[in-house]
């Protein structure tokens, strides 16, 4: 059967690996013609290689505000419109005590965390609420309700993307454009190598950790509900 989404367009961050690079993959097998955003130009080229020709890239660096947003209008005039959806999924994750995050890394992280979205959304979602459809995925985190040490930076980000989501989401109400938040428990992807959680106290081991496809499958079925259903957050963990 053909994916009720097929012929659309996307824009995925932090796409060249991890839930971002699944996420990619996802939609564009199921047709979707998908922009992937990530800082590093080889990886991504290689991660959009993979993926064949509905994969398209733009390299940016998210920690740079203006770059995302010349990112995002070079992206718009490409497509000849807003995308079709946004996934906000690039985030950075330092495991750090709270006096030892140095100023410029808790400003680095709320950048790529919430601001860099925000500016995607700001870029984007006029346009979706113009032609009455669209739909903006932000990939959040159990960080966001729940605390934990050494998650200072990461913890704050993750809690303000969700409040800037739920706001996000009353705005949008009736207008066509949906509006999901996907919050994952610990997700096995690179982001744990310098970690090692399987011999660091305190941690669950990458075995017992959510697979970066599930997230992928968590968004793909959010975007292919019928038109009327909004599925506003879906929080997932391992069994």
């Amino acid at each position: 059967m053909t994916s009720p989404i097929a012929g659309r367009t996307a824009v995925v961050t932090g796409a060249s690996r991890g839930i971002g690079f699944a996420v990619s993959a996802a939609l564009t097998a199921a047709g979707v013609r998908t922009w992937m955003i990530a800082r590093r130009p080889d990886a991504l080229h290689e991660a959009a290689r993979r993926l064949g020709s509905n994969a398209f890239t733009r390299p940016c660096d998210l920690t740079d505000g203006e770059a995302v947003s010349r990112a995002a209008s070079e992206i718009e005039d490409a497509l000849g419109a807003a995308p079709d959806m946004l996934v906000n999924n690039a985030g950075l994750f330092p495991l750090v005590s709270i006096e030892a995050t140095s100023p410029e890394l808790f400003s680095d992280t709320m950048q790529v965390n919430v601001i860099a979205p925000f500016r995607l959304v700001r870029a984007f979602v006029g346009g979706m609420r113009a032609r009455g459809h669209g739909h903006i995925v932000t990939i959040g985190s159990v960080a966001d309700r729940h605390a934990f040490p050494e998650n200072g930076a990461y913890a704050a980000s993750k809690t303000a993307q969700r409040a800037f989501h739920e706001v996000l989401r009353q705005e949008l109400r009736g207008s066509g454009v949906r509006a999901s938040l996907i919050s994952p428990g610990p997700t096995d992807t690179q982001i744990w190598d310098p970690v090692d959680p399987d011999n660091r106290e305190g941690f669950p081991p990458r075995s017992l950790m959510l697979r970066d496809t599930d997230v992928a499958d968590a968004v793909l079925w959010a975007v292919t509900r019928p038109v009327h259903v909004n599925v506003d957050e879906l929080r997932l963990g391992h069994s």
